[in-house]
């Protein structure tokens, strides 16, 4: 059988002594030096967060802006000219009828189509002579009525002559080696043809001129 625990009450202490309240009075004070630690620590905290926020728009406001460098840059565009656009070349339309009134007369006074379509293959030097003997006879009439032909040079041919710059390449055909620019100086070989008047016979009204030379019919 258990023995029951027995309190002494007479052991409690029921005043308190100096040691006590001296321990008490340490504890307190202690405790109030934490509050005022942990307070000032607070403050602390509060100011630097409050001077933050306002350096913060003034370091903003005060931040140097990056300077900008404007570059010029100056670019040399090349004036193109344009090429000069060249005449237009106007083609004039010959007038068949003039052709046709040529080998007309030529073939009147020379038998001049009939001695270029016949076959000459089968005939001697001798008959091709005789005949173009006639053909040259009517062709130079015909030349000699209805044209008037003078040598576009008058240097003899054969002879050394020069090419001033600026000729008339229309009226001088260069040949050879053709090599720079002019004055050219070469030799002449032919003095060249240019017509300077024309006396063609005019036309009936009604005058078919594609008909050179009419069939004919002996009764």
């Amino acid at each position: 059988m258990k023995t029951p625990i027995s309190y002494d009450l007479s052991l409690i202490p029921t005043t308190l002594d100096a040691f006590h309240i001296y321990l008490a009075g340490a504890v307190v004070v202690l405790a109030l030096l934490v509050i005022i630690l942990l307070l000032i620590m607070l403050i602390g905290m509060m100011r630097k967060l409050k001077r933050a926020g306002e350096e913060k728009p003034q370091q903003a406001a005060a931040a140097p802006q990056p300077e900008v460098k404007i570059v010029e840059k100056v670019v040399e565009v090349e004036k193109l000219v344009p090429a000069p656009v060249p005449e237009p070349v106007i083609l004039k339309e010959a007038t068949p009828d003039a052709a046709l009134q040529l080998l007309s007369l030529l073939q009147k006074e020379a038998r001049f189509i009939d001695f270029v379509e016949e076959d000459v293959a089968a005939y001697s030097d001798a008959d091709i002579g005789a005949a173009a003997r006639v053909v040259h006879e009517g062709c130079s009439k015909v030349i000699g009525e209805h044209f008037t032909l003078v040598p576009i040079r008058q240097e003899q041919e054969n002879s050394r002559i020069t090419l001033a710059k600026g000729f008339d390449a229309r009226s001088v055909r260069l040949t050879g080696n053709i090599v720079g620019e002019a004055p050219f100086t070469g030799m002449l070989v032919h003095k060249g043809w240019q017509v300077t008047d024309i006396r063609l016979p005019k036309l009936t009204e009604g005058h078919d001129a594609k008909i050179i030379a009419p069939a004919e019919v002996e009764l």
